[in-house]
C-alpha cells in the first residue's frame, strides 16, 4: 500500500473521531445552536417579521415591548423585532463575506510563502507585517472611509483588515507540513508544485484555518457592528444591529430596550461562534484524534 492512500485511509477515521468529540462538546453544540437559531431567523424574516421594518408611525413612537410590539419601537415607530431579524442577515452576511474575502486572499499567499520560502516568502511576511502593525479595526475604518459608505465597503474593508490573520496562520501550518515524509516523497517522484500544495499540502493545514475562520465571523462581526455604528456601514434606513444602537445611544434613559435588543443579539451571535470555534479546536487537535 502506498503512502499517499494509507494517508487517504487514516484521514477520514480521524475526522470521524473528531466529529464524534464535537458531538460530545456541550459548549460547542450550545454554540452552534445559536448560530443556527440566528441564521434561521435571518433566512426567514420575511416570514417572521410581524410589521414591515421599514414603515414607521408617528403614533407609536418609542412603544416598550408589548403584544403588539414584542420588542418595542424605535424613536420613528419602527418595529424593533422586524427589524432586528432583517438586520440579522447584515451582520451574518458581513461576518461571513468578510471572511470569505479573507480567505480567498490570505489562505493562498499563506501556500505560496510557505511553500516556496525565499524571496517570495520574505516579500509576502514584510507586507503582513507591514498589514499587522495596524490595529485590525483602524485599517477598516480606514479602508471603508476611503471607500465610501456602505455594506458591501465595509465587507471589502473588513476582509482584507482579517486578510493577514489568515496568511500567517497558513504560513506557519506549511512550514510545519511541507518537511514531512509525504511531501518529501512526492517532490522525489516529480510531482508539480501546484498538485502537491492542493493534494499533500493544503488538506493538512485547512483543521486551524476553519478553527479559525469561526473566531473570524465573530470578530467580523463585531467589526460591522462598528462601522455601521460610525456610520460607516449599513445604510439607513436598512436595518443593522450597529445603525441601530448608533440610535439608542441617544435615548438610553428614555427607551432602554432600543440598545438592550440589538446589543443583545450581537453578544449571543458572537458568543455562538466562539464557542463553536473552540469545540472544533479541540474536536480537530490532532495530538487527540
Amino acid at each position: 500500500m502506498t503512502l499517499a492512500s494509507q494517508t487517504e485511509i487514516v484521514a477520514p477515521r480521524r475526522r470521524f473521531r473528531g466529529l464524534k468529540k464535537l458531538a460530545r462538546n456541550r459548549g460547542a453544540l450550545f454554540g452552534g445552536a445559536i448560530v443556527l437559531f440566528f441564521v434561521l431567523l435571518a433566512v426567514f424574516a420575511p416570514l417572521i417579521a410581524t410589521h414591515d421594518p421599514f414603515a414607521s408611525s408617528f403614533t407609536n413612537v418609542r412603544k416598550p415591548p408589548s403584544a403588539e410590539f414584542w420588542l418595542g419601537t424605535d424613536e420613528i415607530g419602527r418595529d424593533i423585532f422586524s427589524r432586528l431579524l432583517y438586520g440579522a442577515r447584515a451582520s451574518l452576511m458581513a461576518g461571513v463575506v468578510s471572511v470569505a474575502i479573507a480567505l480567498a486572499i490570505g489562505v493562498p499567499l499563506g501556500l505560496i510563502a510557505g511553500y516556496f520560502g525565499h524571496l517570495i516568502d520574505g516579500t509576502i511576511s514584510r507586507f503582513i507585517e507591514a498589514l499587522l502593525a495596524i490595529p485590525s479595526l483602524i485599517l477598516a475604518i480606514a479602508l471603508a472611509a476611503a471607500l465610501g459608505p456602505s455594506l458591501m465597503n465595509a465587507m471589502l474593508a473588513i476582509g482584507v483588515a482579517a486578510t493577514p490573520i489568515f496568511v500567517r496562520l497558513t504560513r506557519g501550518q506549511v512550514l510545519a507540513v511541507k518537511t514531512e515524509d509525504y511531501v518529501e516523497g512526492a517532490r522525489a517522484i516529480g510531482l508539480p508544485h501546484g498538485l502537491i500544495i492542493l493534494r499533500y499540502i493544503l488538506p493538512n493545514v485547512l483543521p486551524p484555518v476553519v478553527v479559525q475562520v469561526t473566531i473570524t465571523i465573530a470578530s467580523a462581526i463585531i467589526a460591522e457592528a462598528s462601522l455601521s455604528f460610525l456610520g460607516l456601514g449599513q445604510q439607513p434606513p436598512n436595518p443593522s444591529w450597529g445603525s441601530m444602537l448608533n440610535t439608542a445611544k441617544n435615548f438610553m434613559s428614555q427607551a432602554p430596550w432600543m440598545s438592550i435588543f440589538p446589543g443583545g443579539a450581537i453578544f449571543l451571535v458572537v458568543l455562538g461562534f466562539n464557542l463553536l470555534g473552540d469545540g472544533l479546536r479541540d474536536a480537530l487537535d490532532p495530538r487527540d484524534n
